[in-house]
Order: structure tokens, then C-alpha cells, then sequence
């Protein structure tokens, strides 16, 4: 997440205090970062820069303009939440990480009082590490399929991702199932990435930032000897390969490259912490949180391989090292980005592609933590686009996701709830 001022980052801490409903010690501040004074929650300036460049037109393809929705609470009296998703078993249950490492159940509208997962005696919690995300394995209650694959930072604060596993329709899981399949130690503690979820071919993809400190001072999002600021793709269903505990994927872009890690899939990411796979089409969306002045949104087709999204020598659309005359060959650009006057640290979101607000279906939502702004720009369009504000929430928003039916659901980390997005009126 974005680094705070001192004011904010008390304010937060005092408000994830007050709401957290459970035992033990909370965490200290919100996920991803860059080095600037971040807005406002009420939408306030930290700087002159535009939101969008003043010469973009919103989509015509979507009439987004014409949208109207709200927030209900869906949940309150959690701690810290940090993700949400849904199981796909058929069972309508939504899955709350908290950023301690507990993951609770949403069931038929009631929080379930006991965790369905507990990881907080192995999760580094505060700033931005803590249990950052949670996928389940496709197919997951059916035929047998019954394995989970958590993202979090581990006792030193390294990137851990993990293997559960439950039986279907249990509202708990047995930590004692862990099976470790990778641990990336992390340089620094911010830009730790945080994302985690499955592609259309059934392989999982993580989201891994440039490793911290401020403009990736060893350059890792661009180097392929490393998986820091890459989006790593790896076969988790498929078992162990040789040394790993996960195999790689034959058409991985870097599987045949001397010197680069074959786990890589796309690269020149700062920080990715929130991302999604579109169900309907299999394009991968990415909030990459900005530096100083730009936040931006990537996209990159199902098919497409080893993509290049630009950082450190792009902030969005805009030169970051060198400051002027960076070469856009070979970069792929932003489909979306707004400056620092409208917020400070994106997170990505999803495809609308529920029956609730059907206006909205075919946009692609995403927040900002900062300022709470709700945008979508149109899915179908591979122009670049101005994003359109749909709600200013005025929450603290560190994810978005659907459940079962594709209705879209924000966890608010500062106070502690799980909202909704429905229709107004």
C-alpha cells in the first residue's frame, strides 16, 4: 500500500482497533505502497495532477454515465479484512481474509463466529504483509477437488505461498494440512505484491511486487532473474516437478531462457497487489499500485506471454526513470491510470459479470485505498480509457471480488466490513 502520513497511519491503526472484533493483536496499517502523501478518504488532494488526462473520453460502448448503485453492508465486526471470494461449490458462502491470518465464512448472510482457517501463528501482520490473499482450486467440492492456496508473509516476512486442504462443505480447515510450495524472501517490507488466483487453463497465477524500498532501486521488476514485480504462473494441480514443489508450465514464456526464472509469466510490475482473471474471457486484469504520481490498470489477454508493463522506467503513461525520453518498445501500456489527485494506491478489481445491475455488466471495476473512489472503464475496449466514477464510498477499500453469481463485494479494512455494491434506488 501507499506510505502514509503519520496522522493517517494513527488514524487507521485506532480505527482497525475499534472495529476488529477478534482476539490478539491487530495490524498496524493497510496494504500496498508508493512514496507519496496519499489523499484524503473524503476525496482531498495530496496533489495538482490531474485524475485522467484531460483529453480521454469515457467508453461508448458502455453507457457508464447512466449507472446507479450503492453499498449495503454485508458483513461488519471483522478484523482488518483484506480479500474476498467465493469458493464456487455451489454452497453461496463468501471467504473473508483478515490480514492476521484468519480466513471467516460468510453463510447465508451471517458471519460464522469460528474461523475457517486460522494462520496467525505463522503470519508476519501489519503495514503491508499479513495474509494477503486466498484461491480456491478450480473445480473445488467436486470430484474430489478439495484444495485452497493462500498468499501470505511468512515469520520473516517472506512471500509464502501455501497448499490447504478441506473437506467440501466444512466450514473449517485443518491448518495441519499446510503443504509449503514456495517462499521468496522479500528485501523490504512494502511492495510485497499480495494477489493470488487461478487462469483459465487451470494454473495459478501470483502477483509479486518489486520488493520495496522506493523506484526499485535494484531494478528487480525488470530483471527475469528474479520473480519480484512479476506475475508468476505456476501447476500446483499437477504435483511437484523435480526440485519444486510445483511444476511449470511448458508454454511459460522464459521456460527455455538462460538465466531467467521459468515461473515467470509477465514482468516490469511495481506492485500488484490486487489483480483478477475475467471468467468470460480469460484476460487478466492488474492494479499495479503507482509510485508519485500515476496509478494504473494493465491488461493482458489469456493467451498473451511474457508481457512487459513498463515500471521503473514507466509510471503509467509517463516517464519515471529516465524522467523524460524513456522508450516505450516493447511496453505494453496501461489500459487505464489516474494521477495522485484522485487517490494514491489502486486496487485492482473485476469484471462486472453479475444480473443485479445490468447496466454495469462488461465494465471493469476498481477502488482506490486512499480516496474509496468507485471507477469502471469497459471491459470490450482496448483503447485507452478515462475511468468514469460510479461511487464515492468514502471507505478504505483494500479488495474487491464477486461471489457465486458474479454480484461484486469491497472489504473495507478500516472499519471492519464487508460491503455489497447493488442497485440504488
Amino acid at each position: 500500500m501507499r506510505g502514509h502520513s503519520a496522522v493517517r497511519r494513527v488514524a487507521l491503526v485506532a480505527l482497525v482497533a475499534i472495529a476488529g472484533s477478534c482476539a490478539g493483536p491487530g495490524p498496524t496499517t493497510a496494504p500496498p505502497s508508493g512514496e507519496s502523501t496519499p489523499a484524503s478518504p473524503s476525496g482531498g488532494s495530496s496533489s495538482a495532477t490531474p485524475a485522467v488526462p484531460a483529453s480521454l473520453a469515457a467508453s461508448d460502448r458502455l453507457n457508464l454515465a447512466t449507472v446507479r448503485a450503492s453499498l449495503g453492508t454485508a458483513a461488519s465486526g471483522l478484523d482488518a479484512p483484506l480479500w474476498v471470494t467465493s469458493a464456487h461449490d455451489g454452497l453461496g458462502r463468501l471467504f473473508i481474509a483478515e490480514q492476521g491470518g484468519r480466513v471467516r465464512v460468510l453463510r447465508d448472510g451471517s458471519l460464522l463466529p469460528a474461523p475457517y482457517l486460522d494462520l496467525a501463528d505463522r503470519v508476519t501482520a501489519g503495514g503491508e504483509r499479513g495474509l494477503l490473499g486466498l484461491a480456491f482450486a478450480p473445480g473445488f467440492g467436486t470430484g474430489g477437488e478439495n484444495r485452497l492456496y493462500v498468499h501470505y508473509s511468512g515469520p520473516s516476512g517472506a512471500t509464502t505461498i501455501a497448499e490447504l486442504r478441506a473437506a467440501p462443505g466444512a466450514d473449517t480447515m485443518d491448518v495441519a494440512t499446510e503443504r509449503i510450495l514456495l517462499v521468496e524472501p522479500q528485501p523490504y517490507p512494502n511492495h510485497n505484491g499480495g494477489w493470488i488466483g487461478f487462469d483459465h487453463t487451470g494454473m495459478l497465477l501470483v502477483g509479486l511486487g518489486d520488493g520495496g524500498s522506493a523506484g526499485d532501486p535494484e531494478n528487480r521488476a525488470s530483471r527475469l532473474d528474479t520473480i519480484l514485480g512479476k506475475v508468476i504462473r505456476l501447476d500446483v494441480l499437477g504435483g511437484p516437478s523435480g526440485a519444486l514443489q510445483y511444476g511449470i508450465p511448458a508454454d511459460n514464456p522464459f521456460v527455455a531462457q538462460s538465466g531467467a526464472r521459468p515461473e515467470i509469466l509477465h514482468y516490469g510490475l511495481r506492485n500488484p497487489y490486487r489483480a483478477s482473471v475475467d471468467p468470460a474471457t480469460g484476460t487478466l486484469w492488474i492494479g499495479d499500485v503507482g509510485q508519485n504520481l500515476w496509478e494504473e490498470v494493465d491488461a493482458a489477454p489469456g493467451t498473451a506471454r511474457g508481457l512487459d508493463f513498463g515500471w521503473r522506467r514507466w509510471e503509467g503513461r509517463h516517464c519515471y526513470q529516465p524522467a523524460t525520453g524513456c522508450d516505450p518498445a516493447g511496453v505494453t501500456m496501461p489500459v487505464a491510470e489516474y494521477g495522485h489527485g484522485a487517490g494514491c494506491s489502486v486496487i485492482g478489481g473485476v469484471v462486472y459479470r453479475g444480473n443485479a445491475i445490468p447496466a454495469l455488466r462488461g465494465a471493469y471495476l476498481c477502488s482506490d485505498y486512499c480516496s474509496g473512489t468507485l471507477w469502471a472503464i469497459d471491459a470490450s475496449s482496448d483503447a485507452h480509457q478515462a475511468p468514469v466514477t460510479l461511487l464515492e464510498t468514502g471507505r478504505s477499500i483494500s479488495s474487491i471480488g464477486t461471489d457465486e453469481a458474479g454480484e461484486v463485494y469491497l472489504t473495507d479494512i478500516a472499519h471492519g466490513e464487508l460491503l455489497k455494491l447493488v442497485p440504488a434506488g
